[in-house]
């Protein structure tokens, strides 16, 4: 008894050595330095063009993180995320531009891209000079310990583009479908006055209330009752998302959200986008 006793004691005793072992063993991070991002631009001004679409805007470089743990300097990959928001945002803005790259610590932004991003997905006005911002975040696997640059600030005027779909040259916009109150048009149909939209701009149509069926489908036409000309989705009938996504002249059909209700559509000609919002 007394040995069997005697071996079980030797048993946890090594037990506790080998926990203790493998607790002194852990490696730790010990700190990293903050990205210093620079840029080619030095006017403070970046140079927007469509005459020069094709040239540089911009070139952002970065110095490396140097991440340090227990065991020495870092040897895992360390990826970087460009932020370009407007002045005054602090970055949170939902509409800010965000391009993620891994390794590389420079980027090459041509007029055209830097363009886009402030017109389509800023969704800044032409007239006007705008105050943008940019940093670069870097960070480990799975967006573990970031750790964000010096922040960079310019003036930029995005120049107008021709819409990513053309508009309707009626001026008119209506919905039709069975995710409708009035359900798919007929052709030589009358115009239904509660299902068309609004002509904000050139480019932009809105209505403010309609009733969608959940789970059903619907199109946008130039002229209610006449199947010449639509717009739908990008790809096959039905396969949008329900909130909102590209459209198309011609396009498959778009499906409704899955609940019924009230709900604002707007449909943005220029950046070839519509948005379904539950009122």
């Amino acid at each position: 008894m007394k040995h069997n006793r005697l071996i079980l004691f030797l048993l946890i005793l090594s037990g506790i050595v080998w926990s203790c072992t493998k607790q002194e063993n852990r490696i730790y991070i010990e700190g990293s330095t903050a990205p210093v991002l620079t840029s080619s631009v030095t006017s403070g001004t970046i140079p927007l063009s469509f005459a020069n679409k094709d040239q540089e805007a911009i070139k952002l470089s970065w110095t490396n993180p140097n991440y340090k743990f227990t065991t020495g300097n870092s040897s895992q990959n360390v990826s970087y995320v460009v932020d370009i928001d407007t002045t005054g945002s602090n970055f949170t803005n939902p509409q800010r531009k965000t391009i993620t790259i891994s390794n590389d610590q420079s980027l090459s932004i041509s007029q055209n891209d830097f363009n886009d991003y402030l017109l389509n997905q800023l969704q800044l006005s032409t007239t006007m000079a705008h105050n943008i911002e940019i940093r670069v975040t870097a960070s480990l696997a799975g967006g573990t310990v970031p750790v964000a640059s010096n922040v960079l600030k310019f003036k930029a005027t995005p120049y107008a583009i021709p819409p990513k779909v053309a508009p309707p040259s009626s001026g008119k916009l209506f919905i039709t479908g069975s995710a409708t109150p009035k359900g798919w048009m007929g052709g030589g149909d009358p115009e239904v006055p509660s299902q068309q939209f609004t002509q904000v701009s050139a480019t932009l149509y809105r209505i403010d209330h309609i009733t969608l069926t959940g789970g059903g489908s619907y199109l946008f036409v130039p002229a209610y009752g006449d199947w010449s000309a639509k717009y739908g989705g990008t790809g096959s009938n039905n396969t949008n998302n329900v909130n909102g996504d590209d459209f198309k002249a011609n396009g498959g059909d778009l499906l409704a959200p899955a609940a019924t209700g009230d709900y604002k559509i707007e449909v943005d000609f220029q950046r070839g986008k519509f948005t379904v919002t539950h009122n």
